[in-house]
């Protein structure tokens, strides 16, 4: 689904991402991990077009490299952004909005109560500003917002940020059930041993490079990424 080809990353003299090249089948869930500053979150933006880079990115055989970011969401990619990103002084529903303003106004309704039955917390706080939210429901939000206009590749920047264990746990339980429903997944996460619970392939990041890649369970179980990510 998924084709990324040699793409590097700079703020001006400093290099984030070199010469990085990855893929994602249709259905398939990679995540990539590493250290801050590896280059991951990089990446992912180069992916979506919200930073200038060179290289190749690819959606079914179509080439987006020159699209803009909205033009490359159109195609069917959404982004969970780290740190959520929402629109604070908005309410719920209205950052909902924002996420599915491509759709046609029949299947913004239909986005709206896929979300409110997806997460019923967010319907019971659909006139709240997003800015009061507890950590928990604001990750729910980003999320819902993401899956709008209904993407065929998810790409999460670290979902599991600022969230306690059991709200980490029931996040992935939902990015698990939309990933058997047949959303491809790539994601961004310092938590590994999480995130390589779940993934069926992921690649290890350091200093704008990818330095191993494989299946995910043999990542979780390789001595050097027990040592230096998972403990």
């Amino acid at each position: 689904m998924l084709d990324v080809s040699d793409i590097h990353v700079r703020y001006g003299q400093a290099v984030a991402v070199s010469a990085v090249s990855l893929s994602v089948p249709a259905g398939g869930w990679v995540a990539v991990i590493g250290a801050n500053g590896a280059g991951k979150s990089s990446l992912l933006r180069a992916i979506m077009g919200l930073v200038r880079s060179s290289g190749r990115v690819a959606l079914n055989g179509n080439d987006l490299s020159k699209l803009d970011p909205w033009e490359r969401h159109r195609h069917g990619i959404g982004l969970v952004h780290e740190g959520r990103q929402l629109f604070g002084q908005l309410t719920v529903e209205e950052n909902l909005r924002a996420g599915g303003y491509s759709c046609a106004p029949d299947d913004l309704k239909r986005g709206l109560d896929r979300a409110f039955a997806m997460f019923p917390r967010l319907a019971e706080r659909r006139r709240q500003q997003a800015s009061t939210l507890s950590g928990g429901e604001q990750q729910m939000l980003a999320l819902a917002r993401a899956l709008m206009a209904q993407p065929r590749l998810l790409l999460i920047d670290e979902i599991s940020w600022g969230l306690m264990p059991l709200l980490v746990r029931q996040v992935f339980q939902r990015l698990k059930e939309l990933h058997a429903a047949g959303l491809a997944i790539l994601q961004v996460e310092q938590n590994a041993r999480e995130v390589l619970h779940y993934a069926s392939c992921a690649h290890v990041m350091a200093a704008g490079q990818i330095v191993m890649s494989g299946k995910a369970s043999e990542i979780a179980n390789d001595d050097r990424v027990l040592e230096s990510y998972i403990g």
